[in-house]
């Protein structure tokens, strides 16, 4: 009997090349390998923590040590998978009157579902690649610093506004990791990953315009304060927002994109038209009517949050990110302004509200 034909087993770079053919083909932008190391950013976690600048995100603190170190997520774990989606164009916002803004991450179906159906297929087609391999998918499943991951796998640099930058291609990019105990070729081990390295590793140099454009003043170079960022207050802090922040965030409703829209490497050019943004996270809702929403039932939030990682927010957030936003969207116009606080009064006055809608309502009238 002739003995059944075997594939032989890939070498290291056989397997990163498979890897990136197979992420390419399941229509991620950019796809890298990174060596699984401990971070060289813990003391600075460590201290953010400690200066509570992470806010109500307590969760951050209870695993700080996972995410210092992805060898916690897979034993014997020896490389990363790094990959990323462009979700969005670079092209400015037109969006006019009392309405808010959703950040372009959550105006289509939700990220989070969009990367892991795909990241899920990869990871089956490294076990096939490489028989008895362990896979842990990641990228916002799992707390690690997947910006420095990325870096490492020569993705981009890490901006100071502490987002990911591509060259040519901007920040708008989501990102996604598979920590596995297969060896992989690192890609600083590619021809030419010197190059490549020395190209991201500072693109930022003297410019600060994220940090002067930040509403909120949340941004030192290559860090941010979430509990004076826009985009922490308006979804992961779940209680009342400061009053100080009334009349200061713009009309942000949810999220925030300012320190990108300013940055230089996030405006439109030929590489990114050419890349364009990937149609799996194509918008569908990109503002919303600020008063609308003042009046929102839970059935109407239910219709809106289906499939989109607006289902963050609870209602109460809703209505309190609608009074914030119209804190800044109501001055300087009168007619609005009036009709706003008028609505405000309502608002704080009805025991039916929770207390930090009315506490915002509150707010926006002393505001305005």
């Amino acid at each position: 009997m002739t003995p059944p034909r075997t594939t032989p087993p890939m070498d290291r770079t056989e397997l990163r090349e498979a890897i990136e053919a197979k992420a390419h083909e399941l229509g991620f932008a950019l796809v890298g390998v990174a060596r699984a190391a401990e971070s060289s950013r813990g003391d600075a976690l460590r201290q953010w923590i400690a200066d509570g600048k992470h806010g109500e995100m307590s969760w951050i603190a209870e695993r700080v040590a996972e995410a210092t170190d992805v060898r916690t997520l897979v034993r014997g774990a020896r490389s990363v998978i790094c990959v990323a989606d462009r979700y969005h164009d670079g092209k400015p916002d037109r969006v006019r009157g009392a309405r808010g803004r959703i950040a372009r991450y959550a105006r289509g179906k939700d990220y989070h579902d969009v990367i892991r159906d795909r990241l899920r297929k990869l990871g089956r087609f490294m076990r096939e690649c490489a028989p008895g391999c362990q896979t842990r998918l990641t990228g916002d499943i799992h707390p690690i610093l997947e910006r420095e991951q990325a870096a490492r796998a020569l993705l981009g640099a890490i901006g100071k506004h502490t987002l990911m930058i591509r060259p040519a291609l901007g920040s708008y990019f989501l990102l996604g990791e598979i920590v596995t105990d297969a060896d992989v070729a690192a890609s600083d081990e590619a021809p030419r990953a010197r190059d490549e390295a020395g190209a991201t590793a500072d693109l930022c140099g003297a410019c600060t315009r994220c940090i002067d454009a930040c509403p909120t003043g949340a941004i030192t170079p290559y860090s941010v304060d979430a509990t004076r960022c826009t985009a922490y207050l308006t979804i992961e802090h779940r209680s009342a927002i400061p009053a100080e922040f009334f009349g200061k965030t713009g009309d942000w409703w949810f999220g925030c994109d300012v320190c990108q829209e300013v940055c230089p490497h996030a405006q439109p050019t030929r590489a990114s038209r050419r890349v364009g943004a990937s149609p799996l996270h194509a918008p569908r809702l990109d503002s919303v009517d600020l008063l609308e929403v003042l009046g929102w039932t839970e059935a109407d939030r239910a219709r809106l949050v289906v499939s989109s990682a607006l289902r963050r927010a609870t209602l109460a957030m809703m209505k309190r990110n609608a009074l914030l936003a119209l804190a800044s969207v109501a001055r300087g116009d009168a007619g609005l302004a009036e009709r706003v606080r008028e609505r405000c009064a309502e608002i704080a006055a009805s025991e039916g509200e929770e207390e930090m809608v009315r506490a915002a309502a509150r707010a926006t009238s002393n505001a305005i």
